[in-house]
Order: structure tokens, then sequence, then C-alpha cells
């Protein structure tokens, strides 16, 4: 009789101590939006970062440090190929030491590193997801907050959000399929906040190259229109950015120009690549990993690759409305 009253007793704050904390989606999304992003930017933190994504997983060393308006962060890959990535505000090096390559490039402004936030939010996001609270958890030994964006159509796949409550830092991304299924993760498996800024880890490597062959591959803003190209419309996606990049042997074996068109719906990016067909090393295919699908197709007399983190259609319904003015 007693063993009963204490197991009915029990149980029940036992359930309550394991259930996930309820917690109510924010009321005001676009200002909670942007203290992601401001997290992003402003915050010192370092760690390691694990993307897992098609049953394989590849972890990073990284650390951002902000300091008198200005960015600093570093990535070193720990799996394959060495590569290390140093960024100072929108300035990016990447290193291939085995290769003694040495690759800067221009970032877009505000653009984060590591890509927990995949694109710049806008107020505009809540007409393409729909923000839900999915309680609290556990990542790197912090506790978080968890929400979803779920999409509003078939055009995006939906994001799982863990978001230190104290610094609104994200601690884990993960895509989901339609059905639910995690297409891809990328989460902290340690993490230490407000470490001290030493923006000079960034800035030295940056400056000493000797033995480096260096590139700085050409890139010149600036419209579809311009280039001959109708720009293609789908709905909540706006043009970022159009560059022309002129690419040498250093960048994928290659040479030539290349235009690439940036578009963004506010969490996710496409980009489009637009160059010369050239039959010999150019065969149509589809492709996907994870989150990322791919699709190559010849248009004519150009060669035209669509990617992104979102569904195939999405893709071909870029190609479609990509054309080219007479």
């Amino acid at each position: 009789m007693h063993r009963r009253r204490f197991v009915h007793a029990v149980l029940p704050a036992l359930a309550a101590f394991a259930a996930p904390s309820l917690i109510a989606a924010p009321a005001d999304g676009a200002a909670w939006l942007l203290r992601l992003r401001e997290a992003a930017q402003h915050r010192n933190f370092q760690g390691t970062l694990v993307h897992s994504v098609g049953g394989t997983a590849s972890s990073s060393r990284v650390a951002h440090y902000g300091e008198n308006g200005h960015q600093y962060e570093r990535m070193e890959m720990l799996d394959g190929q060495m590569r290390r990535v140093f960024r100072h505000d929108d300035e990016v090096l990447t290193l291939w030491p085995e290769r003694r390559l040495a690759v800067f490039e221009q970032r877009e402004p505000g653009a984060a590193m590591p890509v927990l936030l995949r694109a710049r939010p806008d107020e505009q996001v809540f007409e393409r997801y729909e923000l839900r609270s999915q309680g609290t958890d556990r990542v790197a030994g912090h506790e978080t907050q968890v929400f979803l964006l779920h999409p509003r159509d078939a055009l995006r796949f939906a994001q799982r959000l863990w978001m230190e409550p104290h610094t609104s830092l994200l601690l884990r991304v993960d895509l989901l399929a339609a059905d639910g299924r995690v297409l891809e993760s990328a989460a902290f498996s340690e993490l230490t906040l407000g470490v001290r800024p030493q923006p000079e880890t960034v800035l030295r490597p940056m400056r000493k190259l000797d033995g480096y062959r260096v590139l700085r591959p050409a890139q010149l803003r600036t419209r579809l229109d311009a280039e001959g190209w109708s720009a293609p419309e789908v709905p909540g996606f706006e043009q970022l950015s159009c560059f022309k990049r002129v690419l040498d042997e250093g960048e994928g074996g290659r040479n030539g120009e290349t235009l690439q068109v940036v578009y963004a719906d506010g969490l996710t990016h496409v980009s489009l690549f637009i160059e010369p067909y050239r039959g010999e090393h150019h065969r149509p295919m589809q492709t996907a990993i994870g989150a990322t699908h791919t699709l190559m197709q010849r248009q004519g007399s150009w060669w035209v690759t669509a990617v992104g983190e979102v569904p195939m259609g999405t893709l071909q319904k870029f190609a479609a409305g990509l054309t080219r003015r007479p």
C-alpha cells in the first residue's frame, strides 16, 4: 500500500523532470532574428564544430572574436585535406598547406562564419517560415532553447535551431526534409563562451605567407541584365549579389570567366554559376548530399550550375527562369 502511494507520488514528478520545458515562441520574431545575427557577429567564443551529412561527420576548430567594431574568425578543418580559414571583417583567407596555396576573397558584409546562420535574416522571413517553440535541450554542456522554422511552401527546408538564451548564440542547426528526417546537422561538441579576444591569431597568418602561392581572384560586381540574362523569379528569394569572377588553374583546375549570382530567402542561399559550355568537361547531372542539392545543365552555348540547401524543385525553378536575352 505504502509502496503504491510512493510510486504514484514519484512518477509524475519524474515525468515532469524528464519532459522538456515549454517556452513560448518570441512575440517579436524580427527582433529575435536580429539578436541571433548580432550574436554571430559580436560574441567571443571558441570550440569544436561537427558537421554531419549523409552518414558522415567532419569537424573543425573554430574561434570568433568581436573587438572595437571588427570581426576576427579562424577555422581549422580537422578531417580530410588540411585547410585553414581566416577572416578579418569581409576579407577571407583560405590556406591549403599541402598545396602551399593561399586564396583571398571578399565576402558579403554581415555573412557569419562558422555558418550556423546560413543567410542574413530579415523581417520577411516569417512570410516564408512559421516560428514554433520546441522546448529546451542541452548542446555541448550549455542549456539551450529550441525553435523550429517551418516552411510555408515546398521551396525550402525546415530548420531547427538550438539557441543559448543568455548570448542568443546558435549552438546547433538541423535542416529537415518534409517528412521530418534530419538531412544535415551542424553543432558544437564543445564550446567556451566569453573568451578573451585574440585578433592577432587571425591577422598574423593573413600577413605571413612566405612560401605560399597567393591568389586574389578578380571579382567584378555586375548585373544579370548587363551580362545579357533575364533574372529568375522564385517566390521568397531575393538577389543578394552578382559577380563576374576570373578563375585560373588554382581554382578547380580551369580557366575563364564565371558569372556567380547569389539569392537568399533570409535563412538559406541559392547560388547560380554561368560559364561557357565545354562539351568535353560538362555533363548534365542532378545530385544531393544531405540538404545540399546541385543541378547542372546546358543552356545553349552556356553551362548553368545551381546549388543550394533547398529541394531540387527549387533549383529547377531557378534554372528554368534564367534565360538568355536575344
